[in-house]
């Protein structure tokens, strides 16, 4: 099956310091999964592969305000630990996408994500279908958590949704392996970084 790269787009979710980097937040939850997945470098290929294809590059951060007035005041559950650690505040370091995945000219930048599924509170779909756009690749955090959520919207909403299985991370090797095995394939077609990197524009 080749991708056409003319209506593909990466989406990169989350790939910030307070996930990513030495020093970030929620880095040392993150860090044995990310380890193992290899995600940032395999995150890099897949890139720099869709860049020369044509495809579309999308980085989707998530960001507070201050005092992070535009949730819950009482938030629980993955939201509780990101205010609780004062993780993704507007401006910050730890909200900062990570120097090697900075957005380069020609990437889109989606904007406002504040909760789990991306397509939920952004304008992620507008710019896909303005794009025409059929088919995403996801990568990025929490491999069972927003890319899940984002995984399902795009499945729901019509797109041809691929998973990278080595560009995700989660807080523990048993949810991710677990969301890869059991979760991935039946709202996406999971692919490794070298198998989409083959397939784009063949």
């Amino acid at each position: 099956m080749a991708i056409d790269p003319t209506k593909t787009a990466v989406v990169l979710i989350e790939y910030q310091n307070d996930f990513t980097s030495d020093g970030g937040v929620l880095h040392p939850a993150v860090e044995a999964v990310m380890d193992k997945t290899d995600m940032l470098a395999n995150t890099a290929k897949v890139i720099e592969a869709a860049r020369a294809s044509g495809a579309t590059i999308m980085h989707a951060p998530i960001t507070f305000a201050e005092g992070y007035n535009e949730i819950s005041a009482h938030p629980y559950g993955i939201l509780k630990g990101v205010v609780d650690g004062n993780a993704f505040v507007k401006g910050s370091w730890g909200a900062a996408i990570v120097d090697e995945l900075a957005p380069q000219a020609g990437d889109i930048v989606v904007e406002g994500k504040r909760g789990l599924d991306t397509f939920a509170s952004t304008n992620l779909d507008f710019i896909l279908r303005s794009k025409g756009i059929t088919t995403i690749a996801l990568g990025g955090f929490l491999t069972n958590c927003c890319v899940e959520s984002t995984m399902r919207s795009g499945y729901e909403n019509g797109y041809e949704v691929i998973t990278l299985r080595d560009c995700v991370a989660a807080t523990s090797a048993e949810e991710h392996d677990n969301a890869i095995a059991y979760d991935y394939p039946m709202f996406s077609k999971p692919m490794t970084s070298e198998e989409f990197i083959a397939e784009l524009g063949d």
